[in-house]
């Protein structure tokens, strides 16, 4: 007889919530933002290779996709921070029902677009 269960039910059953979709997307800034320091790091030592080797990378930054990774960075950063805070509260032992949690989740989302779109239109205003 052949057995007809499937082989991962839980991906078929399984349901998102936001604070699972908040939990990864943590995981997964935090992996990015890694990658992205590092990288600063090695823009910031070709400062001492000289003005021609900076100059690369800078006119780089200009181009769109150069726009883009900032963007993308500073939502990165953006999210973590506001993800961390919400840790923070929990560490606390504050924010455990499942609405404040969801609250939290979706502030955290929408917090850290009016994050980057606030610090964006700072560094626009500033140029």
């Amino acid at each position: 007889m052949k057995d007809k269960n499937p082989l991962s039910p839980h991906i078929q059953i399984y349901s998102w919530h936001i604070s699972s979709l908040v939990s990864i997307s943590h995981r997964i800034t935090g992996i990015i933002n890694i990658f992205i320091i590092t990288l600063v790091c090695c823009w910031l030592a070709y400062l001492l290779l000289g003005s021609k080797n900076y100059e690369i990378i800078f006119n780089f930054f200009g181009t769109y996709i150069g726009k883009f990774l900032i963007v993308g960075s500073v939502w990165s950063f953006s999210f973590q921070a506001l993800s961390e805070i919400r840790h923070l509260f929990w560490d606390l032992g504050f924010g455990f029902e499942i609405k404040t949690s969801n609250i939290t989740g979706v502030l955290v989302i929408f917090g850290s677009f009016i994050l980057t779109i606030f610090f964006i239109l700072i560094k626009n205003s500033l140029l």
